[in-house]
């Protein structure tokens, strides 16, 4: 195929498009089905417009750019497919082992699946560099993924009794992430008198980036530490077709370009080709002879270097893979890791509460956001490892809480390079929430920071409302759908293509503040074009919600005018919490709530049912900032179940199984969901609301009484920053609030649960708490 690709990219533009309208004549319908039928193959066109009669008609069925990540993903599972289930002897990553294992509860048949994939233990703990876009991975039971969709090291204590500690097959294991210095995963097994640690994080040397490996290893017996080269990596197969070590600089040469140091020489090294069998087999039987090379067509080879383990004797090794900063585009001289985290995190919005999980995972969140901004942007630090305005600016949204002012101004002065001609923020085509997402997020950023709007952000801003205008479906007269934006393809997953109510919520509010910047930027012209726009656009969308039958959207707000309540619904909630177009009490925005926590709940989350098929942390979160936001009970269960969710690293895969409670969708490690827990943490202490701030309305009423300080800042809201604290003194309770403010005190509201509430203008001196 690379071939192919060159010669197509050395043919000149009139070549191809000459090429592209003969293809555009040929009647490719006709040879496709005259194809299928000849060897008796079902219609394949036939097919599609029958499954495209589920969707409403639109524009773009399905985006190139899910079809291409959806073909390469699945690619991969056929691999699978021919590797795992006939090698079962292997040791397979922790995932494989898990979910091909009948007696676990993560077990999937395999009988009419065409690809084998992760489904059950989509887990993983991205290491690096705030300031590098290099994100090695651990697994949950410490194998490490140094390269991005790269093949992994693996680490065990072996014998020639075959009584080995290999951790992918460990029913247990410990894991934490370390935030003291750099980040850090450390992982340890155990297993009768033998133990195995190791520690992963991203160093510095000589201004270019390593993995940097310890593994510490004992062994009441006998026994050997192996640290072996895997053909695969958390999502499965990935090929290893040459394997070379080099005495002489004590590395490994893998496929001819990745490099891996020890520390030392190994007392053995052997290696194994496909045909051969695991390396692991040779330990076992202890008739494979040391070899110093190996080549496998097929892709399978496997190493392992091997270092003798005295009975009670720890032995120490240091693993250093280089990441190859040319490759993150990185010039000049890069900080070490501990110089460039401490930096990066000092003066955020810091947290102190009590509750140490809460804690930890808040502080564990912070770190993801930044070193998922370290270039663009990005969800997650391997399968989402690709740009979408959407995650990009809920992501900055609780950078902005932060108080991440720099990073965010880079990464929304590359948002008009973005920007299409036509004025369309393209994320993935036929999706519509992009647009209105960036000038939201250009709003929000122009009121937490007081920062002007470039006049390259502004043109973006005109050309993205005017395609907003445009776009809207204006001419279709008495349907459910009038005014509203096209019916699209949703990422969001919230359905087959339909009219949402989350794109267009997400536009409208783009609008509002598109005309608050023109309004504040002193072009009154803009301003009052942009406001007709929008007041003509909220009566469609209200007309729209209003005219849909009762018995469908049974007083609430479902995800299109097409559909009924269901799981989809929770886009529609974004008018709510973050955009706040909805008054607080508002009857349609809590049966909404209140129908999705009665009808799509399971284990204390959101189930959302389409696609993702499991619980959504940020999701859950979602629905916790409405009740926060409406002042109904059940958001703190609703946090709790979350935090209850995270992994021991404290992060989220997109969507997590309902029985293992593992990964089962998207990334292991999602930007999105840390950002929410950002935002909920946040929030519970300052939220803004109808003109003013909302402070501490969500703050657990055990933190107040606990005599530790309660505390929250400096954070940066639309007025101004604040520094929050709650304290005891003397048997009574204070809250201090220290505000730096932009255009004087705004409206203040001190909603201390278990207290009565206080309207204040009086914020000098700590305002004394009287419980109800």
């Amino acid at each position: 195929m690379e071939w192919l690709r060159a010669l197509y990219a050395s043919r000149n533009d009139s070549e191809k498009t000459k090429e592209a309208l003969i293809l555009r004549w040929l009647p490719w319908k006709y040879f496709v089905r005259r194809a299928a039928r000849s060897y008796g193959i079902i219609d394949p066109i036939r097919l599609m417009a029958r499954m495209r009669r589920f969707s409403q008609p639109s524009e773009v069925n399905e985006p190139i750019e899910l079809l291409r990540a959806g073909i390469i993903f699945h690619a991969r599972g056929l691999i699978n497919t021919r590797a795992i289930q006939h090698n079962l002897d292997w040791v397979w990553p922790f995932w494989v082992q898990k979910q091909f294992n009948p007696d676990d509860s993560s077990f999937i048949p395999r009988a009419f699946s065409i690809t084998h994939v992760n489904l059950t233990h989509r887990n993983w703990t991205a290491v690096g560099h705030p300031d590098l876009p290099l994100y090695p991975i651990v697994d949950p039971r410490g194998l490490v993924t140094p390269h991005i969709d790269g093949w992994s090291l693996d680490f065990w204590i072996v014998d020639k009794d075959g009584e080995h500690l290999l951790p992918s097959r460990a029913q247990q294991a410990d894991q934490e992430l370390r935030l003291e210095s750099d980040l850090e995963v450390a992982t340890q097994v155990r297993r009768q008198g033998r133990d195995l640690r190791s520690t992963t994080r991203v160093e510095v040397e000589e201004n270019a980036p390593r993995a940097r490996i310890r593994i510490n290893a004992e062994s009441s017996d006998n026994a050997w530490l192996a640290v072996s080269i895997r053909p695969y990596n958390p999502e499965g197969v990935q090929f290893v077709e040459k394997l070379e070590f080099r005495e002489k600089s004590c590395s490994w040469l893998i496929n001819g370009d990745y490099t891996v140091f020890l520390e030392r020489q190994p007392e053995k090294i052997l290696h194994a080709n496909y045909l051969e069998g695991d390396v692991l087999h040779g330990i076992q039987e202890n008739d494979m002879q040391e070899s110093y090379k190996v080549k496998c067509p097929t892709g399978m080879a496997t190493g392992a270097a091997l270092y003798r383990l005295q009975p009670g004797v720890e032995q120490e090794l240091d693993i250093s893979v280089p990441l190859g900063g040319e490759k993150a585009g990185t010039t000049g001289r890069i900080s070490s890791s501990r110089e460039a985290w401490k930096r990066s995190v000092q003066g955020t919005a810091a947290l102190n509460v009590p509750d140490k999980k809460m804690q930890f995972i808040y502080d564990a969140a912070v770190r993801s956001i930044l070193l998922l901004s370290a270039d663009d942007v990005v969800p997650g630090p391997y399968t989402y490892k690709r740009f979408w305005f959407r995650d990009a600016c809920l992501m900055l949204n609780a950078m902005l809480a932060l108080g991440l002012d720099e990073r965010i101004e880079v990464q929304m002065d590359r948002f008009p390079g973005r920007q299409k001609y036509s004025g369309y923020f393209h994320s993935q085509e036929g999706e519509w929430d992009s647009n209105g997402q960036v000038l939201w997020i250009m709003g929000r950023y122009q009121d937490f920071t007081g920062g002007r709007i470039s006049r390259d952000w502004w043109k973006a801003m005109e050309k993205a409302v005017k395609w907003i205008d445009r776009k809207r479906m204006t001419s279709a007269k008495n349907q459910l759908h009038a005014g509203l934006l096209p019916a699209g393809f949703s990422a969001e997953h919230l359905g087959p293509n339909d009219y949402y109510y989350w794109d267009n919520f997400w536009s409208l509010a783009g609008l509002r503040v598109a005309a608050r910047i023109a309004q504040k930027g002193g072009d009154e012209r803009l301003a009052g074009y942009i406001s007709r726009i929008a007041d003509s656009y909220h009566r469609d969308i209200q007309k729209s919600i209003a005219s849909i039958p009762e018995r469908r959207k049974q007083g609430a707000i479902p995800a299109s005018p097409n559909r009924r309540m269901d799981a989809g619904a929770i886009g529609s909630l974004v008018a709510d919490y973050p955009l706040q177009l909805y008054p607080v009490g508002s009857t349609e925005i809590l049966n909404t709530a209140r129908f999705l926590m009665q009808n799509c709940f399971h284990r204390g989350g959101f189930f959302q049912d389409m696609i993702h098929s499991g619980i959504n942390a940020y999701l859950t979160l979602d629905i916790a900032q409405t009740l926060l936001r409406h002042k109904e009970p059940g958001f703190r269960d609703l946090v709790e179940a979350v935090a209850d969710m995270a992994s021991p690293t404290g992060q989220w895969p997109e969507a997590i199984h309902p029985i293992t409670a593992g990964g089962c969708m998207g990334d292991g490690q999602h930007g999105w969901a840390a950002a929410e827990w950002i935002m909920m943490m946040r929030n519970m202490f300052v939220r803004e609301e109808e003109g003013g701030l909302v402070l501490f309305s969500g703050v657990f009423p055990e933190w107040i009484t606990s005599g530790q300080e309660v505390s929250f800042g400096p954070a940066p809201t639309a007025y101004g920053t604040v520094d929050l604290a709650l304290y005891r003194e003397e048997g009574q309770y204070f809250a201090s609030v220290q505000g730096t403010w932009k255009d004087g005190l705004p409206d203040i509201t001190i909603a201390v649960p278990g207290f009565e509430e206080v309207r204040t203008t009086d914020l000098d001196r700590p305002v004394q708490l009287l419980p109800v």
